[in-house]
């Protein structure tokens, strides 16, 4: 290495899954979810989960939200032991610190994009005064300052995904999870949401992880894991990424 050359600083690691099984059901009928996998993702990375259904993916998914908790094998977030939280400690890092959207949107239908925003948090206690500016601005990271006031029936689709993605990030997350965030969307309003998802990794260095069924919207990631039956069939990094 020449002197005017500087080394790479080391990423540091969100999300390692170490040996990582998770079953249902017993005897005979015992179905193996996750086949110990192990799955590290650094800070910073936007990673594709793809495979068929049945695969472990959701399971892993889960797994990774916090909402639901492995059979065996240990599982670190930014270097803490999750298995060693009991249900409310959990509660709290998923509320503190992942951002959910869903292929479903899950919004409230009566009430307007921005209050639709503020529940996350609502949930931790702030108040109106504090609240409201919070929710406007994320609003605004995903272009849709203007149409705040609006109800999720007066939005198209691909809007009503914006909403639900200002929703997800309006308390700063490290982790944002993305199920299909697509799937209900048009070609048109699936490539917007995926541009907003690209430019909230690069310029609000949020991490993400995405579920899809849809390789050429797993492309916008920069590596992308492909399950098979419980465990990871192949890892593969973008050259951009690399």
């Amino acid at each position: 290495m020449s002197r005017r050359e500087k080394p790479t600083p080391a990423r540091q690691a969100l999300i390692e899954l170490t040996g990582i099984t998770k079953t249902y059901g017993h005897g005979e009928g015992v179905v193996h979810a996750l086949d110990g996998i192990s799955l590290r993702i650094d800070k910073g990375e936007f990673a594709a989960v793809m495979g068929p259904s049945g695969s472990g993916k959701s399971t892993a998914m889960n797994i990774i939200g916090c909402l639901d908790q492995p059979t065996s094998g240990s599982y670190l977030f930014d270097g803490v032991e999750v298995s060693r939280l009991d249900r409310q400690q959990r509660a709290l890092l998923r509320r503190h610190y992942i951002g959910f959207v869903f292929q479903g949107f899950n919004l409230l239908a009566r009430t307007t994009a921005v209050e639709n925003v503020e529940l996350p948090l609502i949930y931790r206690g702030i108040p109106h005064a504090e609240r409201r500016p919070l929710a406007l601005q994320a609003l605004a990271k995903v272009g849709l300052a203007e149409r705040a006031m609006h109800t999720p029936g007066e939005l198209s689709g691909g809007q009503q995904q914006r909403v639900a993605i200002a929703r997800a990030i309006v308390t700063e997350p490290a982790l944002l999870l993305a199920d299909e965030p697509t799937g209900n969307l048009d070609t048109k309003s699936s490539v917007e949401i995926m541009e907003l998802l690209v430019a909230l990794n690069r310029e609000q260095h949020i991490t993400v992880v995405m579920v899809t069924h849809e390789p050429d919207m797993a492309e916008y990631a920069g590596r992308i894991v492909h399950f098979l039956d419980g465990r990871i069939a192949s890892d593969t990094r973008s050259e951009e990424a690399a």
